[in-house]
């Protein structure tokens, strides 16, 4: 038997093979999410309900639009699926997105996000893990206790310091839960 001579490999990076609609950009993104955002508020708001974040994410198993929403007390299953109902059919209306997505309405649990000015105050005292778009003092990712907004910056004791963030740079926020680490 005669062995076939393996095929070089090429080190050329492969085109992509997924089209125009999966290359949203992040930007793209942020406008949908908002948009959604105003769309659904007042139909929540109208069953009691906080929309506490939305986000339009390309997940593997393709678009996702997620709504968190919350109530004193906490949310329930039922609360969940009657305002999917709801906002399924005020989305369809108002969103033009060209590619498909899987609507999920969820509570935030545990690790809420925090998405508006107003949150990191309501949460002052509870740990959190900002996320910058640029480095602040060389680093990107934050963890440490809300201290509030300080004029337009987020305050966070990370360890021996505290860092004022400005709101306009944080790309991702949530709470956690202390781990003892930061």
């Amino acid at each position: 038997m005669t062995a076939r001579p393996k095929k070089p490999r090429d080190s050329a990076k492969k085109p992509s093979t997924r089209g125009p609609e999966d290359r949203l950009s992040n930007r793209r993104q942020q406008e949908i999410a908002q948009l959604v955002k105003d769309v659904v508020r007042p139909a929540c708001e109208a069953e009691g309900l906080e929309v506490i974040h939305v986000e339009f994410r390309r997940e593997p198993v393709g678009r996702v639009l997620r709504v968190y929403l919350d109530k004193p007390g906490g949310i329930t299953l039922g609360d969940c699926s009657h305002v999917s109902r709801q906002v399924s059919d005020l989305l369809d209306v108002a969103l033009d997105v060209a590619e498909p997505y899987s609507l999920e309405v969820t509570s935030p649990g545990p690790n809420r996000p925090l998405g508006e000015r107003e949150d990191f105050d309501r949460f002052v005292g509870q740990w959190a893990k900002v996320r910058v778009a640029r480095p602040i003092e060389g680093q990107k990712n934050f963890t440490g206790v809300l201290k509030g907004m300080a004029g337009d910056a987020v305050r966070l004791e990370a360890g021996e310091k505290t860092v004022d963030i400005p709101f306009e740079l944080i790309t991702r926020a949530r709470l956690v839960e202390n781990s003892g680490e930061n």
